[in-house]
């Protein structure tokens, strides 16, 4: 052993403390959502199970060995520890960010994963409340995000493989993201989504309905609206997609649909403003795209940019997401007079139908919906908006009206302001201590 190497260690873990790493490890397997009571305090993770302990004791090592005989066995033992060793890892550090929080009267948590581990232990270990936002539905998208990944290795002998099945280690980890949004609920005492839908999969997930409660976003209404002024009396032939360059975001449905629509519309462009820093190898594959479908005049990668700038020079929005929570791109292009079209996710069918109540929808179309992955009729809505002025006319309309009533940012914050001052009035006068 060199000198650089590690010293090994002997340690060992408590009975009351392997009780609840195992009481955990149940959690996960049940559909119950409580964290173990001994796992309230941060001193449990510093002090009782650490993750020297987690790496280093006989008890840890026998449990990991049991658990793996008793889920696992048909994969390598190798693979199996080293994801359950990286998936436990983050624990040790939200405790150590915990431990180190000033005093404070309230946790909020704009989603699960880990900003809800943090918000439920911070809640345990100061004993105030816990509010969760998701403007995305977290565990959803992670979900999405673990089946197509390629960083999770999987080897099961040919004979015991089956071609249904679903890759273990990726479940393992579905698995984990779940039951932490569960027990971000559990502990939350109101948990907010930004539209119907959402707060319908929250549910879906384990939220108890009657924590859940809708709060739409906002954006500047008036800051936004001085865009329309400077906007060219006809409507730009551009089609703008402001998002990162991610697999999530379906920008190739994007380039494929730019090409039917530039086969009907010559002097057609499509924007795409955003970073693609995030995943370069499928930034790449977009790049590859645009050039075998000869599209190098006419869909351009713009980067970061001004939305102020943007905005005025675009003749519609469009997002191809497989999933989304609220755009606010959606809310804030209605803002500017900018019509959108959108894959029907998330909540865009309400931000361009109207879906908050009969009055909204009522208002009428601010542009269009379509299926995902169709770039066939996404090409026909771009066409149809950029060579009707009529219909692009009644859906700017739509958008500025819709905006303006329901989505402005004044409206979003005074509904944050109230709930802030209900809960630290609460904890001021010692009535909300939890």
């Amino acid at each position: 052993m060199s000198s650089e190497d590690p010293a090994p260690k002997k340690l060992s873990v408590s009975s009351s403390a392997m009780q609840a790493l195992e009481a955990l490890h149940d959690e996960f397997h049940t559909n119950r959502d409580e964290l173990p009571a001994l796992m309230h305090s941060v001193d449990f993770f510093q002090k009782s199970l650490t993750f020297d302990h987690f790496l280093h004791a006989k008890e840890i090592w026998q449990f990991v060995r049991r658990r793996y005989y008793e889920k696992a066995s048909e994969m390598p033992f190798i693979e199996y520890f080293w994801s359950v060793r990286n998936m436990h890892r983050p624990i040790w550090v939200i405790a150590d960010i915990v431990a180190g929080f000033p005093k404070v009267g309230l946790f909020h948590a704009p989603s699960t994963g880990y900003a809800g581990m943090i918000g439920t232990l911070g809640s345990y270990q100061n004993g105030v409340p816990f509010l969760l936002t998701e403007h995305g539905i977290y565990t959803r998208e992670r979900k999405i995000d673990l089946l197509t990944a390629e960083w999770i290795s999987y080897h099961k002998l040919s004979l015991l493989a089956q071609a249904e099945e679903m890759n273990y280690i990726k479940e393992l980890w579905i698995r984990f993201f779940e039951r932490i949004a569960r027990m971000a609920y559990r502990r939350a005492s109101e948990i907010f989504s930004l539209y119907r839908g959402a707060k319908n999969v929250q549910i879906t997930f384990g939220a108890p309905e009657e924590k859940t409660r809708v709060i739409p976003n906002g954006v500047d209404v008036e800051g936004l609206g001085a865009l329309v002024d400077k906007r060219q009396a006809t409507v730009p032939k551009v089609v703008t997609l402001i998002g990162r360059v991610v697999s999530i975001k379906d920008i190739k449905t994007f380039i494929r649909a730019m090409r039917i629509a530039a086969d009907e519309l010559p002097d057609i462009e499509g924007w795409i403003v955003g970073p693609d820093d995030e995943d370069p190898e499928y930034a790449a594959e977009c790049r590859q795209m645009v050039e075998a479908l000869k599209l190098e005049g006419c869909v351009k990668f713009l980067g970061f940019q001004k939305i102020h700038d943007i905005l005025p020079k675009t003749g519609l929005l469009t997002l191809t997401s497989i999933s989304e929570g609220m755009p606010l791109v959606i809310l804030e292009g209605f803002a500017a007079g900018v019509p959108c079209v959108a894959t029907d996710v998330g909540s865009c069918r309400d931000l361009i139908y109207g879906g908050i109540d009969e009055e909204d929808e009522a208002i009428g179309a601010a542009g269009a919906v379509t299926g995902i992955a169709n770039p066939s009729d996404l090409a026909s809505e771009y066409v149809r908006f950029l060579t009707d002025h009529k219909r692009w006319k009644e859906a700017q309309r739509c958008g500025l009206k819709r905006v303006r009533r329901y989505y402005r940012q004044d409206q979003f914050l005074e509904h944050y302001d109230t709930i802030y001052d209900r809960y630290l009035k609460k904890e001021s006068h010692g009535g909300h201590r939890l």
